[in-house]
């Protein structure tokens, strides 16, 4: 207790961020402008100057900006005394550091002083106690989430969460849930639905969607980890026809710079939706503006709602958009670790991806998604129209691919229904569906060239056709391989290495792919090895048939 209390005067000291802390960027910039012209800069030094506080100052903002949501967070739902927890002034057991990595929030170990980092490598640190969780919301040391704390007596006041709660994560190298930041990787281990639960009031909730706080409570609880429910607050539909939940995957905000519509479904660029999020779902103080959203029939939530028609006079979101948006289109798509794909394969599934497979012909390189307005129908996609029909213009977007392997977690498409990209494939050669929405069928009936099936139609077996376009590319060497968070260190675990080596033995067998190199011999994949892998066993089980 007496490291802790140390660790409180470390933290309080650390907390310098405040409510009065907001800076008017635009006079600001003005303001630097006019100092460096007296200063004799030229043009294109000033411009230099200027786009480096740009990203700056979005990385701030994306990292620790509440826009003062905490007046929603803590003021209005109470989470705040939901962490406390009854012994230290709250409600209920409080939320200690295992609780909340449990759930998926991360702590940003830069944010740790070498002292407590050196007591949590000693077992000294109670990740057990929610008094450590305050400690560290005093650090700022919880990704995407700010404590506000009473001068007097340091209790939590209120809380806050920033854009960074949903799109960032961290990279492990500390303890699982704890190392530096990874900004614009989506947080697929976050289970919004269950942390928002904690509150001991969803009243307002409840009255916005028109029904009891159970239901409230029953509808985030069937979120699970790493998705999200934008569009319930704005047409109330909860769950699909099917009864799963209608929440969608959380995306990536990295690889977005030249790449037209933001979401799943459309709705707006970047920028668009940072205003939509910050003042609609993030609930911060801002304006916000879009008359879509006064129809009845498709947005009757919104409209009663009048989401968007939102003014705040005190207006703590327009004036960072600018830099909010130019930090995101910096963020470039990361590239997978060396050692966790075959090179020689990818090459081949490059050429199969941007030719015969057609792939290309949507996920255009190099932004690996069209230029312009890439939306299609979901005829098109050869998927039912549920989550189109909760956006304006009733289509899918062509999600660009950079950066694949780090949503590999959860499933791909917008709900997470494929949970590999080898199912992708599958979808597409089962369906053959192209971009006109002409099935194989239609194509072969018709004698036109399909997308993936015109490879079927010269007689190739569509099997293993689908094998080697899964084994041979990028665009699916997640469905064989593992992520080093789920597989150990390295994330090369003796069953990935083992699946590897037998799916590419079945092609070697079936003549597909040249014996540039014998196989190694591989054991029968080992019962201990991860969970997630559930699905390459299958696929490999398929392949060995």
């Amino acid at each position: 207790m007496r490291f802790w209390a140390g660790l409180a005067v470390v933290a309080s000291a650390a907390c310098t961020q405040s409510e009065a802390a907001q800076v008017d960027q635009a006079s600001r910039f003005a303001r630097e402008g006019a100092q460096a012209e007296g200063r004799g800069e030229d043009g294109r030094e000033r411009d230099e100057r200027t786009a480096l506080r740009l990203f700056r100052d979005g990385r701030r903002i994306f990292r620790f900006d509440t826009f003062g949501d905490e007046a929603f967070w803590g003021d209005t739902l109470r989470l705040h005394q939901a962490i406390e927890g009854a012994a230290l002034g709250g409600i209920g057991p409080g939320v200690s550091p295992a609780t909340a990595l449990a759930v998926g929030l991360k702590v940003d170990v830069e944010a740790l002083p070498e002292e407590v980092r050196r007591a949590i490598r000693q077992g000294k640190v109670d990740l057990n106690n929610p008094a450590t969780t305050l400690a560290l919301l005093k650090l700022n040391a919880v990704v995407g989430v700010s404590g506000f704390f009473n001068e007097g007596d340091s209790s939590l006041r209120s809380v806050g969460i920033q854009c960074a709660l949903c799109h960032s994560t961290v990279d492990n190298s500390f303890a699982p849930g704890i190392g530096h930041r990874l900004d614009g990787w989506p947080n697929r281990d976050l289970n919004v639905g269950a942390i928002v639960n904690l509150s001991p009031d969803l009243s307002v909730v409840a009255n916005l969607l028109g029904v009891d706080q159970a239901t409230v409570r029953t509808v985030l609880q069937n979120w699970g980890p790493g998705k999200f429910d934008a569009e319930v607050f704005l047409d109330g539909k909860a769950f699909r026809s099917d009864g799963k939940s209608a929440a969608t995957l959380l995306p990536a905000a990295f690889g977005l710079a030249g790449v037209n519509m933001h979401t799943y479904t459309g709705w707006g660029s970047v920028t668009y939706w940072n205003a939509f999020v910050a003042n609609l779902e993030m609930h911060g103080k801002g304006t916000f503006f879009d008359p879509r959203l006064d129809d009845a029939a498709k947005f009757p939530v919104a409209r009663r709602a009048r989401s968007g028609h939102v003014r705040n006079d005190d207006d703590r979101i327009t004036g960072k958009l600018a830099a909010l948006n130019f930090y995101q289109l910096g963020l470039e798509a990361p590239r997978p670790p060396e050692g966790s794909f075959n090179h020689d394969a990818a090459r081949r599934g490059r050429a199969l991806f941007e030719s015969k497979a057609k792939c290309a012909s949507c996920h255009v390189p190099p932004l690996f998604t069209e230029p312009g307005w890439n939306m299609h129908t979901p005829a098109e996609m050869g998927i039912d129209d549920f989550q189109a029909k909760r956006s304006p213009d009733e289509r899918y977007r062509t999600t660009p691919l950079g950066g694949l392997f780090t949503r590999a977690k959860g499933g791909f498409f917008h709900d997470g229904r494929f949970p590999t990209l080898l199912d992708v494939v599958n979808h597409y050669d089962e369906r053959g569906i192209g971009n006109d929405g002409v099935t194989r069928v239609d194509r072969a009936r018709e004698g036109r060239p399909g997308r993936v099936p015109e490879v079927a139609l010269r007689g190739e077996a569509p099997g293993l056709r689908v094998r080697r376009i899964a084994l041979s590319g990028w665009k699916a060497r997640n469905a064989i391989s593992h992520r080093a968070a789920d597989c150990g260190d390295d994330g090369r675990s003796s069953l990935s290495r083992a699946l590897r080596a037998r799916l590419q033995h079945a092609l070697h067998r079936a003549g597909s792919i040249p014996r540039a190199r014998r196989p190694t011999a591989v054991s029968k994949p080992s019962a201990r090895a991860c969970s997630p892998s559930r699905t390459a066993v299958r696929a490999c089980r398929s392949a060995m048939k």
